[in-house]
């Protein structure tokens, strides 16, 4: 339940404030701030691939049968919609599975992102924060 709480949150780092909003890049941390994201361009898509995690992240990844955490592409696929809204992949590392979900940047340092095990069933909202 913490690593998909984690992708959630790694998705909410993802969203934009308008429709031509650029791409979130930089690195970004989860509430907990166990993990920090890189955003990077993935084609004509954008990526977040974990840089660092704390001992215990590593720990409930493990418990989902994961690989190792760090250098996992937790937000993957992202594209930008009409909205505004990104929509992509997000991988739940403790539950083993990769979800879809949204991000959306809500300002200069603060990422929202959403993700859902089932279509709207057992979802999760996370906030995430530029690390400077």
């Amino acid at each position: 339940m913490r690593a998909y709480v984690m992708a959630a949150a790694a998705l909410a780092a993802l969203l934009p404030v308008a429709a031509n909003a650029a791409a979130p890049k930089g690195v970004w941390t989860n509430p907990r701030k166990s993990v920090r994201v890189a955003f990077q361009p993935c084609g004509d898509a954008i990526c977040g691939k974990v840089i660092a995690a704390t001992p215990q992240a590593e720990a409930d990844a493990k418990r989902g049968g994961g690989a190792p955490l760090v250098g996992a592409m937790l937000f993957q696929d992202f594209r930008q919609g009409e909205s505004g809204m990104w929509f992509g992949s997000v991988l739940v590392p403790d539950l083993g599975q990769t979800i879809s979900g949204t991000i959306r940047q809500v300002d200069a340092n603060t990422l929202v992102g959403e993700g859902c095990v089932i279509a709207n069933i057992g979802c999760r909202t996370q906030t995430w924060t530029r690390v400077k």
